[in-house]
């Protein structure tokens, strides 16, 4: 089986444009092989079957060459065996083995237990992607391939690893130009963390998969036979929606499965002639396409002439179909599918020369700028960075006519920080379209924007409140951290200055600092020598309060006597829960004896019968989130061993509000049909009511008083049924 697997390896290698350096990725098989002899992975199969696939992962769906490929073999002897990073150097050289030393300090994942070990993970990986690009691409392989196996872990495990990878992992595929992997991360981990749904959303997509296959034959045809007369060597394939992508449309929509229209699109890969260029032939494409569908004129998206900040290139055309429904078409060349599917790999391989600086170059320059300080906040850095993978962008233009990228929501402030550090610091706004603009107006697509400056100007704390960039607030975040650092050496020179004057011996300075401290309720000496530097703490009455007398310390020991610890013993006893015995010790199984132990937080209000998650927390309680709730997707992502599944044992006996919305059309007498279904059919009651109609529409918002999940959808399915109704949706705030 593994002989097998690595004969798959070479010839999936065979067949790429690589030089052929088969030796050196034999003997990294064998000797990976020979150090990983004898164990087997929780699935049961061999070790060494791992790093093959991560291997294969890496030539095939990557696209790099033998050096990757040596390392993604080699890439857990290091961390699993008894060899070194050294050894790894004296038998396959230099480059491989700081390959492998990258993927082995950051082997834990990018999160381990502690919000600060996380982020300082998260730290190593975007340095050693500064370092050399290759690392991130095979510990995303590794990753992938981890996804693809993780049914054999334990259900605490999938929560961690499928959070990690929605939160992190996904982006960064994403921002890499991954397209493929990206998609296959984002499902994967949808189908751990929501099977029962990923399951149900299975079934409808191959239900009318037929159906729809046909329609995509009928729709193809004409399309085939023009391009066919154009000459053109060509791939239209059409492109199903994953289940992953429906369900987060459903949800960021609020519409139903049946009213997802565009989970069918038609993608075209053509080998373009040499004598135009490729911009023009994918135009020239759209208008023999035009000539058979009506386009839709506002569902154009031109990354031809503008690629988005991944390096991604294609024209995207929306025409309507012979029934009625609108179609997405993708029209790339096959380069530009290359680059679509394999990123920064196919990036490189046809980067050439001098050419123009592109956006993935800027970025990875970014990041090298963004980690050469410290961020002492490191889980915000976290935040700011992964916010940063996903984001939209906007393009603007310098007075110059340069384009600029930014994240969408980007103020004048980002760009200035993005064109200068300099320019940002002393920027008082921005001519935009020549017109005044302050430095937090929020930039929008196709923007001129001129940044004014004055000397005079600095950074205030207030302008963290309006960047999202990850350059714009570490940029910040070290200007303020400098101006602390001076304000402390201001305020410890100033104490010291005060202890010499009360003729304090300096073996005696620490004790003195500490009674500050005690004095002041502060814990860290930075914040002490801080508040002097400030002014905000006066020295002059120094005298009494390091001099040990009695009057201090009778004032000190009532506030230590009331000093308890946050909950006691019999406190925490009540706060068990019952963790009954299923395919995992980590199953929170809420009835209604233990609810009251519980807190549902606020953020989302989760009711019996969600799909949820509990997070125990350092007192052992016990917090339930609905389970794609922002604030749960972190927790999952960063403290995997405190995540409980959760099951609901209730029986209806306390009820919950719950928002809903109708939507239909305006009929005298209808809100009377609508309130009798919920009170007298239902025996619901109503908190709140507010509806209003325009043009013969009518929409109502109703606070509702609940028991669980499986009341509300029942009475949600009982007035969709309902004459003129149009939808019934529930709200989440």
């Amino acid at each position: 089986m593994i002989e097998q697997e690595f004969a798959s390896l070479i010839d999936a290698y065979a067949h790429t444009s690589h030089r052929q350096h088969v030796e050196r990725i034999e003997q990294a098989f064998r000797f990976a092989n020979k150090a990983h002899y004898g164990v087997r992975r929780l699935s049961g199969e061999p070790y060494i079957m791992h790093p093959l696939a991560v291997a294969k992962i890496v030539v095939s769906e990557i696209g790099l060459g033998s050096t990757s490929i040596s390392a993604a073999l080699l890439h857990d002897v290091v961390e699993d065996t008894d060899y070194t990073v050294e050894d790894i150097d004296n038998l396959f050289g230099s480059k491989i083995a700081q390959i492998v030393d990258g993927l082995t300090k950051i082997s834990g994942g990018v999160f381990g237990d502690k919000a600060s070990e996380q982020a300082e993970n998260f730290r190593k990986l975007l340095l050693t992607m500064s370092d050399d690009i290759r690392v991130v691409l095979i510990k995303i392989a590794d990753r992938l391939h981890n996804m693809r196996t993780l049914e054999a872990q334990p259900k605490e495990k999938q929560y961690k690893i499928a959070g990690e990878t929605q939160y992190i992992y996904a982006p960064l595929a994403h921002r890499l130009g991954l397209g493929s992997i990206k998609s296959e991360l984002e499902n994967l981990a949808f189908r751990y963390e929501h099977p029962n749904t990923y399951a149900e959303l299975q079934e409808r997509i191959a239900a009318d998969n037929m159906t729809r296959m046909e329609n995509f034959e009928r729709f193809a045809q004409p399309i085939r036979e023009k391009l066919k007369s154009l000459g053109y060597e060509f791939d239209l394939t059409a492109r199903i929606k994953s289940p992953y992508s429906i369900w987060r449309k459903m949800n960021t929509k609020h519409i139903s499965f049946d009213d997802v229209y565009d989970l069918l699109a038609v993608r075209i890969v053509f080998t373009p002639h040499p004598n135009f260029s490729e911009k023009d032939q994918c135009w020239m494409i759209y208008s023999a396409i035009t000539e058979i569908y009506r386009p839709h004129p506002e569902r154009i998206r031109d990354w031809i002439s503008t690629p988005k900040a991944n390096g991604y290139e294609a024209l995207h055309i929306t025409v309507m179909g012979q029934n009625g429904d609108w179609v997405e078409i993708q029209i790339r060349t096959r380069r530009m599918h290359e680059l679509a599917e394999q990123g920064l790999a196919a990036h490189w391989k046809y980067k050439s020369g001098e050419m123009e600086e592109t956006e993935l170059d800027k970025w990875l320059r970014d990041i090298k700028e963004v980690l050469k300080s410290d961020s002492p906040d490191a889980m915000a850095f976290l935040d700011t960075f992964k916010l940063n993978l996903f984001a939209k962008e906007v393009f603007v233009f310098t007075p110059s006519g340069d384009i600029q990228t930014l994240p969408q929501g980007a103020t004048v402030l980002d760009l200035a920080y993005q064109l200068h550090s300099e320019l940002g610091e002393h920027c008082i706004g921005a001519k935009v379209n020549h017109t005044l603009k302050s430095s937090d107006y929020i930039l929008h697509a196709g923007d001129q924007v001129e940044v004014l400056t004055a000397q005079q100007q600095q950074p205030q704390p207030e302008w963290l409140n309006y960047v999202i960039t990850a350059k714009a607030q570490s940029a910040l975040n070290a200007f303020f951290r400098k101006q602390e650092r001076q304000q402390e050496r201001v305020g410890e020179r100033r104490l010291n200055d005060a202890l010499r004057s009360l003729s304090i011996p300096e073996t005696q300075y620490d004790g003195a600092i500490q009674r500050m401290l005690t004095y002041y309720h502060l814990t860290k000496r930075s914040v002490l020598f801080r508040q002097i530097g400030l002014d905000a703490i006066k020295l002059e009455g120094l005298k009494d309060i390091i001099a040990p007398k009695q009057s201090l310390w009778s004032r000190l020991r009532p506030w230590r006597q009331n000093s308890q610890p946050a909950i006691s013993e019999q406190d925490e006893e009540s706060v068990t829960m019952d963790t009954r015995k299923d395919k995992s010790r980590h199953n929170l199984v809420l009835t209604d004896e233990n609810l009251k132990d519980v807190i549902l937080e606020d953020c989302c209000k989760p009711i019996p019968g969600d799909e949820a998650i509990a997070f125990k927390d350092t007192t052992g309680k016990m917090h339930v989130h609905y389970m794609n709730c922002p604030v749960a997707e972190r927790l999952k992502s960063s403290y995997g061993k405190s995540i409980y599944s959760v099951t609901w044992d209730t029986h209806r006996m306390s009820q919950y509000k719950e928002k809903m919305e109708i939507e239909g059309i305006d009929q005298f007498g209808l809100l009377i049909e609508m309130l009798r279904v919920i009170s007298d059919n239902f025996h619901i009651n109503i908190n709140e009511l507010h509806i209003t109609a325009n043009n013969g529409v009518f929409t109502a918002r109703l606070v509702l008083y609940v028991y669980d999940k499986a009341e509300l959808y029942e009475l949600m399915d009982a007035l969709k049924k309902m004459h003129n109704i149009q939808s019934v949706k529930r709200v989440f705030d």
